[in-house]
């Protein structure tokens, strides 16, 4: 969320900034316009409670000197009313206000591209060389279904469109290339955690889902909870130290988990429809810090760079992109991604996100910890995926297809698949 004493003090430089993200001006205006009802609310019935106070301590003092109070208490009553009254209509207005701030994405970085979509972003660097093919390349997809370790039809028999059942050694590279990422970040000082799969709407909150994107989860209906499956990990280990202050000494501090996600996919129809790229339910190995603000784009620096690291070693291509104002999460100050080569599309994909959200979730979700004077101050929250293991194995697919149809394993994956060295039609069951 923002920090209102920014809007309030730095208004003009604010709205310039927002207005690059798609909020308009008249939706700062409003949210203005109730922030200044909600202060002069709560300084008319501060004011009234005074008097309330005045006039009890005196009604006490007639009746001590055997006065009549009965003016008095008719005084009290009355401020009283008129406080329960300009209370209801604070309440209303702080609701209107809380739910138009929460709307509000968060400041973009100043060194960002501006723009509007994906068409403004800009590439940083490339790694590694593109594969060539002396014939045309399959599809993800194609490879999988050919060698029988994907099978998207029975998942969408049992479940709908875009779920899949990975089988035989499909399954197992799946695991191969989430344990190996597990364990690369681990060596590079991230906690594992398995989290709640399971949150709440508080949580759903703290990271910037709800409310503004309630269309894009799968929630659990007929509950008193509020539960909403995860879309990411980043949901359950960013809120983990939700109203909580850390120590300073403590940070940065790094976690990492492996997690199913699920996303209702909402406004994607007719995009990726086939494959593993944009699926209901998928795997993702996510990374998430908490850091000091002066320490927070280094940290980020440092993120992006793990994610890389890995694609490195897997021997996959890749090219690194500043994401624009407008191609930008909504909780995201600066978004990182990380494309890795895809043959068959002919093009780079997503396959990571780093952001640095700065302060933005930690005030939503009130995370802070104590300076060098004991004071506390707000940490800057950051997420990046470590990786998409879905995606993964569609590059690997790809990348790393033969002109048989089957499918050399990574090197580095070798012993996390017991040895195997290529996936092949009379090994692809894996007994």
């Amino acid at each position: 969320m923002l920090d209102i004493h920014e809007l309030r003090n730095h208004y003009e430089k604010v709205v310039a900034r927002l207005q690059t993200r798609g909020t308009d001006r008249e939706t700062l205006d409003a949210i203005m316009a109730l922030d200044k009802e909600r202060r002069e609310l709560i300084a008319e019935t501060e004011q009234l409670k005074q008097q309330r106070n005045q006039a009890s301590q005196e009604i006490g003092e007639l009746k001590r000197n055997g006065q009549d109070a009965e003016a008095k208490m008719a005084e009290t009553r009355e401020l009283g009313n008129t406080i329960q009254e300009i209370d209801r209509k604070l309440k209303a207005v702080e609701a209107d206000y809380n739910d138009r701030m929460a709307r509000i994405p968060n400041l973009p970085n100043p060194e960002i591209p501006v723009g509007e979509d994906e068409d403004a972003n800009e590439e940083i660097h490339r790694h590694g060389e593109q594969p060539t093919f002396d014939y045309t390349p399959k599809a993800h997809y194609e490879i999988g279904e050919a060698l029988g370790i994907l099978d998207f039809e029975a998942g969408a028999k049992v479940s709908g469109a875009r779920f899949v059942y990975y089988r035989g050694l499909g399954a197992r590279l799946e695991r191969a290339v989430y344990n190996f990422m597990l364990d690369q970040h681990q060596k590079e000082g991230y906690i594992e955690t398995i989290t709640p799969y399971l949150v709440n709407d508080k949580t759903m909150y703290g990271t910037g889902q709800f409310p503004k994107f309630k269309e894009d989860v799968f929630s659990i209906v007929n509950d008193d909870r509020d539960l909403t499956l995860i879309p990411t990990a980043e949901v359950p280990l960013t809120n983990y130290y939700a109203n909580e202050i850390i120590p300073g000494e403590q940070l940065p501090i790094y976690f990492t988990a492996m997690s199913p996600c699920f996303r209702s996919e909402a406004g994607s129809a007719g995009r990726d429809t086939r494959g593993l790229i944009r699926m209901h339910q998928f795997h993702k190995v996510e990374m998430v810090k908490f850091a000091k603000p002066e320490d927070s784009y280094q940290e980020l620096e440092h993120m992006t760079q793990c994610g890389e690291h890995i694609l490195e070693q897997l021997g996959l291509a890749y090219r690194r992109i500043v994401l624009s104002t407008g191609d930008m999460g909504f909780s995201a100050a600066k978004t990182y991604d990380i494309e890795v080569w895809m043959p068959a599309q002919d093009t780079y994909r997503e396959i990571s996100s780093c952001s640095n959200c700065e302060d933005f979730q930690a005030r939503r979700a009130q995370i802070r910890y104590r300076d060098e004077n004991g004071k506390p101050q707000l940490v800057h929250t950051l997420n990046g995926s470590g990786l998409a293991v879905g995606r993964t194995v569609a590059a690997i697919l790809e990348n790393c297809q033969t002109v048989d149809g089957s499918v050399k394993i990574p090197e580095v994956l070798v012993p996390y698949m017991g040895g195997v060295t290529e996936i092949t039609k009379e090994n692809a069951m894996g007994i």
